[in-house]
This record gives structure tokens, sequence and C-alpha cells, in this order.
């Protein structure tokens, strides 16, 4: 680890228990999530918003949204309207990669995807709605917030899913399906919009909820970075090394479409030795917040040491 000796010495010293951290607050999020959205008429729509978003998954988004919030002073009450909107977000985003007209995929954490179940046209109108939901439920529901903060987390996280971040990377990545001269800039365009975007959006946004200072936003914005295109590139080895049951949705996709991964201009060890140097990376940016850090230091160290 890229840590000081004091940061070192007192995680060993804690023995700080990041799967009990991390199923104590997923506990936290899957009840906020199931409050958030109650089945009305149309039962359809709702119940193909609630298939997905109940659907389990690691919840990584909304957990780093409350562990910067709680890093710099704030609560989890403040701060879980925005870790639930970033997660209706992030399904979304699967509900609409998984469509024929995307990555065409029949499996999402080991369930059918939605389109499979309720039929393109309700997936598409499901992601919709998860959207358009999330920003209601950040600016009705966040309470105890600076308004002037509330609305840099409203832009923020608009600016990560739109063409700046999350849809942006998804346009280049499909114009980029089956090109063989598809460059390592071009993919870390791809990642660093399609997957990070979304990840840095979740960091920062806990911050600037309680007030966070714009040094340590800048410094929180750079361990996301680094921690998001560490996540993607962990995600391209396990796509090609784990079988459909470890990661809950098919694998080897992203070779039969010819897509450019990382894996692809480094191959597997080299690829894990990247995503190990990003971690440190982004470590390293955290040194400045002492102990309190201990729990996004030890997420990232989760990012590459997953197998799912």
């Amino acid at each position: 680890m890229v840590l000081t000796g004091d940061m070192q010495a007192s995680l060993k010293e804690q023995a700080f228990d990041l799967r009990s951290y991390l199923a104590e607050r997923r506990a936290k999020v899957e009840a906020a999530l199931d409050h958030s959205l109650p089945v009305a008429y149309p039962e359809r729509i709702y119940e193909a918003m609630r298939y997905s978003l109940m659907a389990g998954g690691k919840r990584l988004r909304p957990i780093l949204c409350l562990a910067t919030c709680e890093l710099v002073g704030g609560s989890i009450e403040m701060a879980i309207p925005t870790a639930c909107a970033l997660e209706m977000i992030h399904t979304m985003s699967l509900i609409h990669d998984d469509l024929p007209a995307m990555d065409n995929d029949d499996y999402r954490r080991g369930k059918l995807t939605n389109h499979k179940v309720f039929g393109e046209d309700v997936a598409i109108l499901a992601g919709d709605g998860l959207l358009a939901y999330a920003f209601e439920y950040i600016a009705t529901q966040t309470k105890g917030v600076d308004p002037v903060n509330l609305l840099r987390v409203v832009a923020c996280v608009g600016r990560a899913v739109g063409a700046e971040g999350l849809v942006g990377g998804q346009v280049v990545d499909l114009e980029s399906e089956g090109k063989s001269d598809v460059t390592l800039e071009t993919l870390n365009f791809i990642h660093n919009h399609k997957t990070a975007a979304l990840l840095e959006a979740s960091v920062i946004s806990g911050a600037i909820l309680a007030g966070a200072s714009d040094e340590q936003v800048s410094c929180l914005s750079r361990y996301a970075q680094n921690i998001g295109l560490a996540f993607q590139i962990v995600d391209d080895v396990l796509d090609i090394t784990s079988t459909p049951e470890e990661l809950g949705k098919s694998v080897g996709k992203d070779v039969q479409a010819k897509k450019a991964t990382y894996p692809s201009f480094w191959g597997i060890e080299q690829s894990k030795e990247q995503a190990r140097r990003l971690v440190h990376q982004a470590q390293a940016e955290l040194a400045d917040f002492g102990e309190a850090a201990i729990p996004l230091i030890a997420i990232a160290d989760f990012i590459t040491s997953r197998t799912h």
C-alpha cells in the first residue's frame, strides 16, 4: 500500500472488518431503497423498476456516498437519499445496457434481465422512470443539507450520467465495438466516462453534502477516478477468468463482440498489476484524512480482490 506508516499501523491495529462494514451499510441501503419505491398504479412499471432496483448487488456506489459523507463529518441520514438515487441511476444503466440494442444480455445478478421479464418497451420505461425519480428523490428527501451544496450534488450527478459521463462513454463504446484499431486512449475514455464517472459522483457527492472543502473534494475525486478505472480493469479480467455462476451474468461477451479490453492490450497478469497500481494511487490521495479514511482504503483494496 502507498500509505503512511501510521495509517498502515492503524489499519492493522484496528483490524478493520470490511466484510461487516459492507454488510451493515448494504443493509441500510437495501432498507432505504425498499422504502423509497412503493408499488402504485400502474403497477407494472413500478414492479419493473423494483425488480431491478431490489435485485441485490454490491451497492458499492451508495456505500461510497455514505462513507465520504461520514469521512468529512456528515451523517448517514443526510446522505441516504443521494445514496439511493445513485443506485437508481446505476440500475437504470444496467437495465438499458442489457437491452438487445446495447449488450443484449439475458442475465444480470443471477436473474433474468429486465427486458426478458417485462419486455423491451417496459424495460426502457423502467430505466427512464428510475433516472427521473432519482433526481426527484435527492431534491425532496434530503434533509439538513445546505441548499447550495444540495444543488451542487444534483449538478454533479447529472453531469456524471449525461453526455459528459456515462452516456458519452457508452456511445464511444458502441462505436468502438468490432474495430481493430481502438487505442488505449480511447479505451480509457470509454471507462473513465462509462464506469468511473458515476463512481466519482458517488464519492464526491457524499463529501459535498457534508460541506467538504474544495481541496478535500479534489483529493476524493482523484481517489474515485483511480478506483473507477481499477474497477473496470478487474471487470474485464473477470469476464475472461470467471464463470457465469460466479458473476451472475454472461461471461466472455467482450471477446465475442470483439471489444477492446484491458487484457487485450496488456494480458491478464499485467492488467491485474495495473489495477493494483491504480488502487495504490487512490489510497495515497487519502493520506491527509488519517484514520477516518480506513473504510475507503479498505474498499479500494476490495475492488482488486473481488471475484464477482
